[in-house]
């Protein structure tokens, strides 16, 4: 796919800063497992009929990636999500999520019906939670060395074989498990912060996405039978981008890089699933779900309305404090919206809970079909 020199060199002038993209995840929501026979090896045998006629059903998640889908895992020093006024609808105070409120990671454990899997981070505080997965991803990270100090996806999938390797998940774990690898542009902010060229980048979302390619293979090379990536979302959508028009419109430029990315991706996925032989990798199309929420300013067929869906809920004064700056007086930088659920955006680049639960409900119809496995 080629695009005009005039593309790239418009590209040049995106407003950069998309490092501070992450993800998160954390709910209470149980599964409770019903079992009607009158003893163990009856139920057992009624569970795996179940299974061969409904698909196997994921048990735990383990999540790789940004702020999209971090739940805690940065330090407290070095990121706002650990400041006031994230967490203030869910759990009503910083949780390390970079947002309002729960993330993409919470509502698709709700969806599997397990709780939101423990940030790797504070898993020895929390080992009875371990049997729902353990949450890899670090805000502002990316599948290559970014701006922030913290492991990249590769490195993060190196805690997770050390877990294995210490006998902390089995095979068997692994096969019964969804794999989420969260991708939301920090790669390309960094690109464009040390100093990559116009020239360069249709290289670079190319390594970029063979990257991401490698990651899946080595995560389906340790057992894994269900891993799911996430397509780039509208990066031309994000407040950083539209504050430079009052958030009145996207970014059509970004977008069209987006689209390349994306488009990337969807062959690299398809030869995938072509080489293993069954739909082993998915893609969570957030570009259409972001897009579909965004234009209609709402859930489909939902009571969400996102009346100025571009503008963020929590803003810094100026340009120079972004959502949770203080000053040296300990006064607060930034303001916040009367109601974070009439907000799709959270911050500059983070969707509200409210945002995140629209995205979800457009994306729910394709997950029963994409992430429940056949039965082996």
């Amino acid at each position: 796919m080629n695009f005009s020199q005039f593309f790239f060199f418009s590209f040049f002038f995106i407003t950069g800063f998309l490092w501070s993209i992450q993800v998160q995840g954390s709910t209470d929501h149980h599964h409770n497992h019903q079992h009607h026979s009158h003893n163990k090896q009856q139920s057992a045998i009624n569970e795996q009929k179940k299974h061969q006629i409904n698909g196997f059903k994921p048990t735990k998640m383990f999540v790789f990636g940004d702020s999209y889908a971090d739940t805690g895992n940065n330090r407290k020093s070095v990121a706002n999500s650990w400041k006031q006024p994230y967490g203030v609808t869910f759990p009503g105070k910083p949780s390390g999520r970079f947002s309002d409120g729960r993330v993409l990671t919470d509502y698709l454990a709700k969806f599997l019906g397990v709780k939101s899997p423990v940030p790797y981070r504070w898993m020895k505080y929390a080992t009875n939670r371990l049997r729902y997965g353990v949450n890899f991803a670090y805000g502002g990270t990316g599948v290559f060395d970014t701006l922030v100090p913290e492991p990249n996806m590769t490195t993060q999938i190196d805690f997770f074989q050390k877990l294995m390797a210490n006998s902390v998940y089995t095979k068997a774990d692994v096969q019964s498990s969804l794999f989420l690898l969260s991708l939301a542009g920090n790669d390309y902010g960094a690109f464009l912060a040390n100093g990559g060229t116009p020239q360069g980048f249709p290289a670079f979302i190319t390594s970029v996405v063979n990257q991401v390619v490698v990651n899946m293979r080595r995560v389906n090379g340790l057992g894994a039978k269900k891993i799911a990536v996430t397509a780039l979302e509208p990066l031309g959508c994000l407040p950083q981008s539209t504050v430079l028009n009052s958030f009145q419109q996207c970014n059509a430029t970004e977008n069209t890089a987006v689209d390349f990315h994306n488009a990337l991706l969807q062959q690299a996925v398809a030869k995938l699933n072509n080489e293993t032989k069954d739909s082993t990798f998915v893609i969570l199309d957030l570009f259409s779900s972001f897009t579909t929420v965004l234009e209609r300013k709402g859930v489909p067929a939902g009571s969400t309305r996102f009346e100025t869906p571009l503008k963020p809920c929590c803003m810094g004064i100026s340009n120079q404090y972004s959502c949770g700056s203080m000053n040296e007086k300990g006064e607060k930088m930034y303001t916040v919206c009367i109601d974070p659920k009439s907000a799709f955006f959270w911050d500059r680049v983070h969707p509200t809970e409210a945002g995140w639960r629209a995205v979800y409900t457009a994306l729910e119809s394709t997950l029963t079909h994409k992430l429940f496995l056949p039965f082996f």
